[in-house]
């Protein structure tokens, strides 16, 4: 037997699920002339509702990924201040290394010393390449303006111009990124 309730409007059929569900219920909830509009609202904010929580989980989902980035940035990149102070380092012990003459490397007394610098600065190019620190090509190269730093014009006739000739400094990246550009004398077209 069915409940006056359960009814459907004329030329509709209603689910015998739906039907037992709604036994019992007061007949005012069950109008569907009546609440037909506020269930089309109700369910039309839960699509709403539902689309803010999508956005809301991605713009999380976006805002851990960046924050992943950063943090890997930051144990990649932590070291490029110390690093910089260190190329000074670097560099003068290349210059002293350098300004020893051919003749006195073989002196007796200086050999330890020489063979010392010499030690040294093969312990900082390993550590420089631990690090992710490598030296930027120069000589011979066109003058990139993101990896070199043109000091001077030199005029010649035996490269290109806007080539590299001279190397006044050596310059460095640490990973992908510019340490320290390196500082360069280019050629140009002689007078």
């Amino acid at each position: 037997m069915t409940d006056d309730k359960t009814q459907p409007p004329e030329g509709q059929t209603v689910d015998p699920a739906i039907a037992e569900e709604l036994k019992g219920v007061p007949e005012d909830m069950i109008d569907s002339d009546k609440d037909g509009g506020e269930i089309a609202k109700l369910r039309e904010e839960l699509e709403i509702a539902k689309q803010d929580v999508l956005y809301a989980r991605a713009e999380t989902q976006n805002v851990r990924r960046r924050l992943e980035k950063d943090v890997a940035d930051t144990r990649a990149y932590a070291a490029t201040g110390f690093a910089r102070d260190i190329l000074s380092v670097a560099d003068n012990l290349s210059r002293a290394l350098s300004s020893i003459p051919g003749e006195l490397r073989e002196d007796e007394k200086l050999k330890g010393i020489v063979a010392g610098i010499e030690a040294t600065g093969r312990e900082i190019e390993k550590v420089f390449t631990n690090h992710g620190i490598t030296r930027i090509a120069a000589m011979g190269m066109p003058l990139d303006p993101n990896q070199h730093q043109a000091m001077i014009e030199v005029p010649s006739a035996d490269v290109e111009p806007g080539t590299v000739v001279q190397e006044l400094q050596a310059g460095y990246m640490i990973k992908d990124r510019l340490l320290r550009p390196a500082m360069v004398a280019v050629a140009k077209k002689p007078d």
